[in-house]
């Protein structure tokens, strides 16, 4: 098997050399495609430096999604893997990936937080809507067979979060298999604070509500569906202000952000319904455009 492994980054040198390093001393067989941009610290220096990446995509769209779709354009491997800037493959990492993609069409695995406190890890999701079992895919931490993404013609670039959930959504409407495979960890090395990106409720549901109108249409499981995460927000809200936490200004501003992400995502969502009627349900995927990459510079 040819693996290919995409790297998209933005403005993290340094996170992404122990990547780099990482995939050179456990996969070093691998063909690796950088997606940077457009970063503003010398990534692109460093990159062509090396002589372990065979490409290096400059793109001019700041979304993970796009960088993603623009590395993958560039793949040649039978098999696709994703790996996030900031985690390191580990020991174990190829051959579960091996093994993962003998039984299914996509493989995932854990992420490492490598904090003071210790490891944790994240453990394998799945869910029922519509009568579909649906298994999510950590989309910094995947593998897909060549059929499988080019069935899924890559990520919704409509989503700058949540794209990699949605693509479940839709690999499971395929008849595709995603599989699970605990010694396919990779390890990010964060700060005390935890390091995690800072939420945005006004995307999250409208992200939430996009993807579920989109993938199921508009009926009443997916208004539930919709209901029941909004409120279980609500109420954590609410005791956050009972306990000085949060403020009732905050909250309703919160509040806000979330219906307005609901209306916006479930109106695009039944949009992009009828603009992709196929199952692969993706108007906005790899093959919607051809304008990412500002420059490639190839090695290979």
């Amino acid at each position: 098997m040819q693996l290919s492994v995409v790297v998209p980054t933005l403005d993290g040198r340094e996170q992404l050399a122990r990547t780099l390093d990482a995939l050179t001393g456990h996969v070093a067989a691998a063909e690796v495609v950088v997606v940077n941009g457009p970063s503003t610290d010398g990534t692109t220096g460093m990159v062509r430096e090396r002589d372990d990446v065979d490409v290096l995509v400059e793109v001019a769209d700041r979304t993970v999604t796009a960088a993603r779709n623009a590395g993958i354009e560039q793949t040649t491997g039978d098999a696709v893997a994703l790996v996030d800037q900031g985690l390191a493959v580990t020991d174990e990492w190829y051959g579960a990936l091996v093994e993962g993609l003998a039984d299914a069409d996509v493989v995932s695995g854990p992420v490492h937080e490598r904090l003071r406190g210790g490891m944790t890890t994240e453990e394998v999701e799945s869910d029922a809507l519509a009568g579909r079992e649906v298994t999510y895919f950590n989309g910094g931490n995947v593998a897909f067979s060549r059929p499988a993404l080019d069935a899924l013609d890559g990520f919704d670039e409509y989503l700058e979060i949540g794209s990699a959930r949605d693509g479940a959504h839709r690999l499971a409407n395929l008849d595709y298999a995603v599989t699970w495979q605990s010694g396919m960890g990779v390890a990010r090395q964060v700060g005390a604070d935890g390091g995690g990106p800072t939420s945005d409720p006004g995307w999250k549901y409208r992200s939430l509500a996009y993807r579920l109108v989109k993938n199921y249409g508009v009926r009443p499981r997916v208004a539930a569906r919709m209901v029941i995460h909004a409120g279980r927000d609500a109420l954590d809200s609410l005791r956050d202000v009972a306990r000085g936490d949060g403020t009732p200004s905050n909250w309703l501003g919160t509040g806000r952000d979330v219906l307005s992400g609901l209306a916006v995502g479930s109106k695009d969502g039944a949009w992009a319904r009828l603009l992709d009627r196929s199952s692969r349900r993706n108007p906005y995927g790899r093959s919607a455009r051809s304008d990412r990459a500002v420059a490639v510079y190839d090695s290979r």
